[in-house]
């Protein structure tokens, strides 16, 4: 039985399940036609010497759903080796540091599905979590709704009763006031009006 055979065979007996030792993002993806799709896991716990799979699992109407095997990576060697009928130039496989990175370009409509990285433990299979992958003609804009400025009316402050009380007060006793002092220039004004009458009477009086 040739590799990629057997592997499917072993995703399809094996329980999906996430597991802490691969760390795949992003968990989804949605790329126009012709672009180049990135998705990364990142393998912290795992030796450098560990092999690395890549397997696809096509959007369809039903829940039968198979796993394709794209590619798998070698990081002691260095060396991507593609799955059966894969075009090299379509898939790009390598690691950087502790990160393996697929590289899909010019992704087709037929492209959009679940990718996994894998690797072979003991006795399981470990997943990566997965990334969604949407391949669309045209990205979707959502218009954006306008929201109505609303014109909040300006409130006149309500009078507070005690400071018009206040208020009030404080405006007689200033009247008071005004009235007292002008009733005082009056008087003054009519006494010295009255001193030089007499003044005047007196020294009339005195020449003759």
């Amino acid at each position: 039985m040739q590799p990629w055979l057997w592997l499917v065979f072993g995703v399809k007996l094996a329980a999906l399940w996430s597991s802490s030792a691969l760390l795949q993002t992003p968990r989804s993806l949605t790329v126009l036609t012709n672009q180049v799709a990135k998705v990364s896991c990142e393998a912290k716990t795992l030796p450098k010497t560990t092999l690395i799979y890549w397997l696809r699992q096509r959007r369809g109407p039903t829940k039968d759903k198979h796993f394709e095997f794209l590619a798998s990576w070698n990081p002691s060697k260095g060396v991507a080796t593609p799955g059966e009928g894969v075009k090299k130039e379509s898939i790009n496989v390598f690691s950087d540091i502790t990160r393996y990175i697929l590289n899909l370009t010019s992704v087709k409509l037929e492209d959009s599905g679940t990718y996994f990285c894998m690797m072979v433990g003991s006795p399981q299979l470990i997943f990566g979590s997965g990334t969604e992958l949407s391949v669309v003609d045209a990205l979707s804009t959502t218009a954006q709704t306008t929201k109505k400025t609303v014109i909040k009316k300006k409130q006149c402050p309500v009078p507070n009763p005690k400071a018009q009380k206040g208020l009030t007060c404080g405006l007689i006793t200033l009247s008071l006031l005004v009235a007292s002092l002008l009733v005082l220039l009056v008087s003054l004004g009519v006494a010295v009006h009255l001193h030089c009458l007499r003044r005047k009477a007196r020294i009339h009086f005195m020449k003759q």
